[in-house]
């Protein structure tokens, strides 16, 4: 929605995965693995993500590759794949 800057053009892809980690922890499982495997399809043929997406031609914009859209891929990947395992993998988090 339109805010101080106007209607947003593209979508920050770390939010995207920030909401990942947000619905799985509020229970919404299914649709948190869903939403993440959603965007991993629409990385570049070697896996890598810029900072934003255009979220109509899913076209990759902005900085790439971009670090911390890949920490914020690898922090949902780990938290997704407890829940398959059972046990904590690891815990990463950028101070």
């Amino acid at each position: 929605s339109e805010d101080d800057f106007g209607k947003p053009k593209n979508a920050f892809i770390p939010c995207t995965l920030w909401l990942v980690e947000s619905m799985y922890l509020a229970g919404r499982k299914e649709r948190a693995r869903k939403l993440f495997e959603d965007l991993l399809g629409h990385s570049n043929h070697l896996g890598l993500f810029s900072e934003d997406i255009d979220p109509y031609r899913k076209e990759l914009l902005g900085n790439f590759p971009q670090t911390y859209t890949h920490m914020a891929l690898i922090n949902a990947a780990v938290m997704l794949s407890e829940a398959s395992i059972k046990k904590p993998v690891c815990k990463i988090r950028l101070e």
